[in-house]
């Protein structure tokens, strides 16, 4: 099988298209003939040798991805060959083929395609953590989106909207911000070309938001949190613009709000039930047409690199996938 190969610690040019064995699982495991990938940033980073997790040398990066499972390992019987999966891997799916847990399986929902899920559990389901979980978000307040045209950024708008919150979503550009209309945001803040404070201000009546969704740090989480309401909840999800802020705490005092960690890769090992549930819900609301994957490009294995540097620039929206299987 072919498998993008990240030998040694670099660019995404680095890395190299190679023939590899195919996988064959053992006790637990299943083998999945991957249809599709998704590109999400911990993918850029983790072959920079700049994420928290670090797999050894040589590996393929790639951790969201649909496909068919080709084989199951002893004991397995919640899968079997021929089933349609969506699985979510710390590393492995820009590949032919890759050998993961059972447990990191999930069925994919009747009617959507391969592309659509290999771009829904990590984004929707970090999402749907940070919100309903971490943020106790709540029908009538108001959820502040940062970076809202990326992958979670979409995510954030659609659960927002189904939570019964109202959506101001930020992002650098007009066309991004059209993106963010089409997914259900009531209100738009360009961040390249407007103050982000005073646009707040302006849409909250100087109240300030309830929720923020802050996947992006850099220069706007502080003007952000700055705007933030009594009893607000700043939700910490990365830091795509690159720059870990440092944000005062006297605001935190002064606002009586809160600074949230959201990190959804631990919370499905340690809290597989309350993961469950979450999965459950999200093919509910994908059922009901409240959630829709936004796949703006995809490649081919070949053209992989292409794909994480559009999603590196942050020139992405929505989702970036590569596609493997025919």
């Amino acid at each position: 099988m072919k498998a993008l190969l990240c030998k040694q610690f670099g660019p995404p040019e680095s890395l190299v298209l190679e023939e590899v064995p195919s996988p064959r699982p053992a006790a637990g495991e299943v083998v999945i003939s991957i249809k599709a990938a998704s590109v999400n940033f911990p993918d850029v980073l983790i072959i920079q040798n700049k994420y928290q997790f670090k797999p050894p040398l040589p590996f393929s990066p790639g951790s969201e991805l649909a496909g068919v499972v080709k084989e199951v390992g002893a004991g397995v019987s919640s899968v079997k060959p021929g089933d349609k999966v969506i699985a979510f891997t710390a590393f492995g799916a820009f590949a032919e083929e890759v050998k993961t847990e059972a447990v990191r399986l999930l069925p994919l929902p009747e009617g959507m395609s391969y592309e659509a899920g290999a771009s829904f559990i990590l984004t929707y389901g970090t999402t749907d953590h940070a919100l309903r979980d971490r943020g106790q978000l709540k029908p009538g307040e108001t959820l502040l989106v940062l970076g809202a045209a990326g992958g979670v950024g979409v995510a954030a708008i659609e659960i927002g909207k189904a939570l019964g919150a109202r959506v101001i979503a930020c992002a650098s550009s007009d066309d991004k911000l059209a993106v963010c209309r089409q997914h259900g945001a009531d209100e738009c803040i360009n961040y390249a070309t407007e103050d982000l404070r005073e646009r707040i201000k302006a849409l909250t009546p100087g109240k300030g938001v309830d929720v923020i969704y802050d996947a992006v740090g850099g220069p706007y989480s502080e003007p952000a949190f700055r705007s933030i309401a009594w009893r607000g909840r700043h939700l910490v999800i990365g830091f795509a613009a690159g720059e870990i802020p440092k944000l005062p705490l006297n605001l935190a005092l002064l606002k009586g709000a809160s600074v949230v960690g959201v990190f959804w890769g631990d919370f499905t090992k340690r809290e597989p039930q309350a993961f469950a549930e979450s999965a459950k819900q999200l093919a509910r609301w994908y059922r009901d047409g409240k959630l829709k994957p936004h796949v703006s490009a995809s490649y081919p294995l070949a053209q992989a690199a292409e794909a994480m540097n559009l999603l590196a620039s942050r020139k992405a929206k929505g989702k970036v996938v590569i596609r493997i299987g025919a």
